[in-house]
């Protein structure tokens, strides 16, 4: 759905999402997934691949994320915005974070429709740093730099905040993520908020379509320069439910105009075993990903 889920979200994957949502979901749900997502067109390029579970239970949810960024930046940023292979024969910075990230959620209903929670996480973080050979293929860096390993493992506690309110078909949300903003060597994991707010016709008995908008209130820092992000989705079931498709967008509103889309769809195997996958595909920075998950719901 582009990433406009904070409004939506009600599963296991509220722990990332918006911790609050998972007061208004099913009273059981655990999933595995794994995604990876890129930008590697021209330096600077860019990686992250993350394999997770979670479980929710209202009022408590565990989550446990690992993930790995990279990202390679041209050998003298201030010269020029994209190096041309000439001028990297003398190496360019590699950088490479990875991280496992344990999470307890915990969610409290103050009022009818109105649900807060908080992820409580313990994150191990290694920071790596070096530099590669600049005539590589961006893909190449980008493998080299999944490789290194010579940073000094670092733990950190850090906090998830979530609000989400429902009034029939209405549902407006708001997450505050990395309320500490806690460091891994040099990497600053900047305060991210974000409010949402979707429209579900099912809840007031009509057809099982979602229509979400999210966007970003501040701006942060990744590998490509400063994002804020305003993104876009709907998701459809048919067949009474066993199958579902989605599709969105999301655009960068600062510094580079990055644009994305993004298509995924859900089958129901058997009563209450969902699979699901999602692709993306990006405009002007070339982005791509995709990601795949197995969910058990009841």
């Amino acid at each position: 759905m582009g990433g406009a889920f904070v409004a939506v979200a009600s599963d296991s994957s509220a722990a990332w999402w918006n911790p609050a949502g998972l007061a208004a979901g099913p009273f059981f749900d655990m999933a595995l997934a794994r995604a990876e997502v890129e930008i590697s067109d021209e330096l600077p390029v860019w990686r992250q691949r993350t394999s997770g579970f979670a479980l929710g239970t209202p009022p408590l949810g565990l989550s446990y994320y690992r993930f790995r960024i990279t990202d390679i930046r041209p050998f003298d940023p201030t010269a020029e915005g994209a190096a041309g292979r000439e001028n990297r024969g003398a190496g360019v910075p590699v950088r490479s974070l990875s991280a496992s990230q344990l999470g307890v959620t915990l969610v409290q209903t103050l009022l009818p429709g109105v649900h807060t929670g908080a992820t409580l996480k313990y994150l191990r973080g290694r920071f790596s740093a070096g530099h590669e050979d600049g005539r590589a293929s961006p893909a190449e860096l980008l493998d080299r730099g999944d490789a290194l390993e010579d940073g000094d493992a670092e733990n950190r506690f850090d906090l998830d905040l979530g609000v989400l309110a429902t009034a029939g078909v209405v549902r407006l949300g708001a997450r505050v993520r990395n309320v500490l903003e806690p460091t891994v060597g040099p990497v600053r994991m900047e305060r991210q908020t974000r409010l949402g707010v979707a429209v579900a016709p099912a809840a007031a008995g009509g057809v099982p379509l979602t229509v979400a908008v999210d966007a970003d209130v501040d701006s942060y820092t990744v590998a490509t320069g400063r994002r804020r992000v305003v993104a876009v989705g709907a998701e459809q079931w048919f067949l009474e439910r066993r199958v579902a498709v989605r599709a969105g967008g999301r655009i960068n509103t600062v510094g580079a105009r990055e644009r994305s889309a993004t298509a995924g769809a859900s089958v129901a195997v058997r009563a209450g075993l969902y699979v699901d996958g999602h692709v993306v595909r990006g405009g002007a920075a070339d982005e791509k990903g995709w990601g795949v998950a197995a969910r058990v719901s009841f």
